[in-house]
């Protein structure tokens, strides 16, 4: 008798926990939906501005390479605008793409490594060929609207000041790139909304770092971060203890996914919770309540898995407005959200990522290195 009871007191703890991380959660994907809605821009006029150096690390041809890099070359920005693009192997095919576009795109072809991390030896090679008054790094996979340099400089006219974006996803590759971008869109993309607006989050990412020269010379170039994986992040906390702040313009940008295999996903997202995880291990966990949905479905509640879906896909809904195009099919919306969540379980148990070819450990201060149990 005692031992049903235990039994039973187990059951319903194992239901009414995932029950009430669900309401949790539809209640914050209410307020995401609302705070979303809110996110709007208003045209600024075109004014005179600085010299601008846009620096693009490269590392193979991505399938809409030419249309991203484009997209900062079609600006209705008043001022000088030079694109240099930088690869470490000449042989690269991202640099054909780029050389092919012209106009205030350069290539820079350079085999020196600074550390651990392409990405950041990429752009310390690149600096030597950067002549402007404003630095922008941007990854590239972005694509950008056509008044995005200059919603950039006029966000980083204060002193002390650097800039990045917000961006929604966008599937490149087919069927497993969308369902990619909808992770980005309908998951990632509100949870940084929700944290700006709570003071929750304090994000600096790939999407854009732009900053004056002085700035990033203030910071120590690119050099300090030459090993650390998540680099964007690192700068923004190099920036900020050095008295600046990270602003964010009403400005969405477009992240492109490749993904074409539920592998590729899995190994991309798994090193971005893992990554996230490391850096801020409570705010990770606490996370969890992005996850609506299958928290229901654990919960075995048939109306809130009505009521979490009915959310999740209100919010779906009103973020594609946002960005302006259907990020995916509607109804992949449950399976994202399983996927979401699984692989947001899966972050725990990482201890190593897998990144362009090689694989790393990931220290606890963001700093990788690489495994030497996966060398040969």
């Amino acid at each position: 008798m005692a031992a049903r009871s235990t039994v039973d007191r187990v059951t319903m703890t194992a239901l009414l926990l995932p029950q009430c991380l669900a309401v949790a959660g539809i209640l914050y994907t209410l307020a995401a939906t609302i705070l979303a809605g809110r996110w709007k821009s208003a045209p600024i006029p075109p004014e005179n501005g600085p010299p601008v150096t846009i620096l693009k690390p490269l590392h193979g041809a991505e399938p809409l390479l030419a249309e991203n890099l484009r997209s900062f070359v079609e600006q209705d920005y008043r001022g000088a605008v030079e694109i240099v693009c930088g690869v470490h192997d000449p042989a690269d095919p991202a640099a054909a793409v780029a050389r092919a576009i012209g106009g205030p795109v350069r290539v820079r072809a350079d085999r020196a490594r600074h550390g651990s991390n392409g990405k950041i030896s990429n752009l310390i090679n690149m600096m030597s060929d950067a002549s402007g008054d404003i630095i922008i790094l941007s990854d590239s996979d972005i694509a950008v609207p056509p008044d995005y340099i200059s919603r950039i400089v006029a966000t980083i006219a204060p002193a002390g000041t650097i800039a990045t974006c917000l961006y929604a996803g966008r599937g490149d590759a087919g069927a497993w790139s969308r369902i990619a971008a909808a992770g980005i869109s309908w998951q990632f993309l509100p949870s940084v909304i929700v944290g700006l607006a709570t003071g929750r989050a304090r994000p600096c990412m790939g999407s854009t770092i732009a900053m004056r020269r002085e700035t990033l010379d203030r910071i120590g170039g690119f050099a300090p971060f030459a090993d650390v994986l998540a680099d964007d992040h690192a700068i923004g906390a190099a920036a900020r203890a050095a008295g600046c702040e990270v602003a964010i313009p009403r400005l969405i940008v477009t992240h492109g996914c490749a993904e074409t295999s539920l592998a590729a996903l899995a190994r991309h997202e798994l090193r971005w919770n893992a990554t996230i995880r490391g850096l801020d291990p409570w705010g990770y966990a606490g996370s969890i309540v992005t996850h609506p949905l299958p928290l229901a479905l654990l919960g075995l509640n048939l109306w809130l898995v009505a009521a979490a879906l009915a959310a999740r896909l209100a919010l779906a809904l009103r973020i594609d407005r946002l960005a302006g195009r259907r990020t995916a099919p509607i109804a992949l919306l449950p399976l994202r959200d399983i996927l979401s969540f699984i692989l947001f379980l899966g972050a725990f148990a990482v201890r190593s990522i897998d990144w362009r070819g090689g694989r790393f450990r990931l220290g606890k201060d963001g700093r990788m290195s690489a495994d030497t149990e996966y060398l040969t």
